[in-house]
């Protein structure tokens, strides 16, 4: 609830997680795929590398990130990853 303290909308919500996320993770992120989802194009068991987080706007309703998937920068919903040998924080 320390997150969402004093917001009064979903977006207010919204970004009170997204600065939550911005200061607790440490790019960048080895990732692996926790499953296939249809917002993205990575398959379960794919390892990519997170790079940032999208830019705010996008994340109203699900926290996005930045990751290098081969030669491209995709933008994938971060629930679909799990961290692979990150920090505590990250975790």
């Amino acid at each position: 609830m320390e997150i969402v303290v004093d917001t009064y909308t979903e977006e207010e919500c919204a970004m009170g997680w997204y600065c939550y996320v911005e200061d607790q993770l440490s790019f960048p992120i080895k990732a692996r795929v926790r499953k296939t989802m249809d917002a993205s194009p990575l398959k379960s068991g794919e390892n990519v590398t997170v790079i940032a987080l999208a830019y705010d706007q996008l994340c109203r309703f699900a926290i996005f990130v930045m990751a290098r998937h081969g030669e491209h920068e995709i933008v994938v919903p971060l629930a679909q990853l799990v961290p692979v040998g990150a920090d505590r924080n990250t975790r």
